[in-house]
């Protein structure tokens, strides 16, 4: 897979065209997520230089055939249902342009097409900038894995084995684009700053589209620590057979939280998924956060979904469900601070073993109907930060009050008497503390 900003997209043509001749009677099919696209770019740009000695286009079946028997189709795959059209097709190589714009179940549902009795190699070949629907999982399945530039050997969902490699290609190394448009970088640095490091810096952890832009791993994940006893936990789920997803939260008499515990587990039937989560229980639980469609009664046995988790024990508090709502109180959670020594940090912290929230949460992009929304597509990445924004909604972040206080030293209870809430017993109060209060 090759990261796109020097010229990929060409190279995929090329790199296709070499293919077919090199290898008679081959076939190869390059994806963009619609038809519209491909038009306006590679099969437009296929007709301007692929010589008509060699091979003629078919424009009504988007095909280039090659006197040697070679072809190249140009398709689309626009929902994961339009994976099907291909289900008979047999490719030595499959190609995807742009491959952020795919879900995984379209890639993967792919693999299993690049097949042949030929004994010609057989690849998929990718090329890509950051952002898009599909950044986490391709994020995941080739950035994340080592070193780029380096081939790496992987288990296939099939439990084929096969290798990878990610070869980072940034604007610099696009010599006909800066030879023909010198000013492209300049226009480059003049983006915001999270658009400039992805698009002319190729950094995978800041996408165009990013929801939460203020995630930071360095800022918001910690190392796991005992909690405790006399911190306050909350717990809060998103449940469906697609998904139980559920977590812990603890807070601290500073008011912040941490996400320390998480369930993340799919086809649990509602008294299953309690079992579960009591098994992974053994604190008490102060308020258990729920989305309203859990009260719903089946028409058929006159429960809820909340009335059986309450059989498991588990009393669920309603949590309101208003998503733009709900999603700025998660904003609010995370934002960037500074502490009492002026460090950078947050009250929102999720322990490193919660590892479907950090990867779903900072992967959430925007509605592209509504700004203020978070995108339901891909459906995956929405569980967990869910079950968030319902404790968020409900438990609104801390407002930092500036006040000042004499000199002197105070005990707990003084502090708390004055709004301000420590762990630590006697403090000596020599300059102006933050006396933090919880809003209203």
């Amino acid at each position: 897979m090759e990261q796109q900003e020097g010229g990929k997209s060409f190279g995929q043509l090329v790199d296709a065209l070499v293919f077919a001749l090199k290898y008679p009677k081959s076939k190869q099919i390059i994806f963009r997520r619609t038809f519209a696209d491909l038009e306006k770019s590679l099969i437009r740009v296929s007709q301007e230089f692929y010589p008509k000695e060699v091979a003629t286009y078919n424009s009504s079946k988007h095909m280039w055939r090659f006197k040697n028997g070679s072809i190249i189709d140009f398709g689309y795959i626009d929902k994961e249902s339009d994976v099907y059209q291909y289900q008979s097709a047999e490719y030595d190589i499959i190609r995807f342009d742009e491959l952020t714009h795919f879900t995984e179940y379209m890639y993967v549902y792919m693999i299993s097409r690049c097949r042949g009795a030929n004994p010609y190699p057989k690849g998929i070949k990718s090329s890509t900038n950051p952002g898009g629907v599909g950044h986490s999982w391709v994020k995941a399945r080739f950035i994340d894995i080592g070193e780029p530039n380096v081939v790496h050997e992987v288990t296939l969902e099939t439990g084929e084995k096969t290798t990878i490699i990610f070869i980072p290609s940034l604007v610099q190394d696009n010599i006909f684009l800066l030879q023909n448009d010198p000013d492209y970088v300049k226009r480059l640095d003049a983006l915001p700053e999270k658009e400039r490091k992805a698009l002319k810096y190729g950094d995978w952890d800041i996408f165009d589209g990013q929801f939460f832009t203020e995630f930071d791993r360095s800022i918001h994940v910690c190392t796991p620590f005992a909690i405790p006893k006399d911190w306050r936990i909350y717990r809060a789920r998103d449940y469906g057979l697609d998904m139980c997803a559920v977590i812990w939260i603890a807070m601290d008499y500073r008011m912040n939280i941490y996400i320390y515990k998480e369930l993340y587990e799919s086809n649990l039937i509602v008294s299953e998924a309690g079992r579960k989560i009591n098994e992974m229980t053994n604190e008490k639980i102060s308020i258990d956060y729920a989305p309203p469609d859990l009260w719903n009664r089946n028409k058929d046995t006159g429960k809820s979904t909340a009335d059986i988790f309450a059989e498991s024990g588990q009393y669920l508090t309603k949590a309101d469900n208003n998503r733009v709502t709900g999603w700025l109180a998660v904003h609010e959670w995370l934002k960037i601070i500074e502490d009492e020594q002026g460090q950078r940090t947050s009250r929102l912290h999720i322990f490193s073993n919660c590892v479907n929230l950090i990867r779903t949460l900072p992967a959430l992009q925007f509605d592209e109907k509504n700004p203020n929304d978070v995108a339901n597509e891909p459906h995956e990445l929405t569980h967990i930060p869910d079950a968030l924004r319902y404790f968020c909604t409900m438990y609104q972040a801390p407002m930092v009050i500036s006040k000042t206080l004499p000199k002197g030293t105070y005990t707990p209870t003084e502090l708390e008497d004055l709004g301000y809430r420590d762990t630590q017993t006697p403090i000596k109060v020599n300059v102006t503390k933050s006396v933090m209060k919880r809003r209203r």
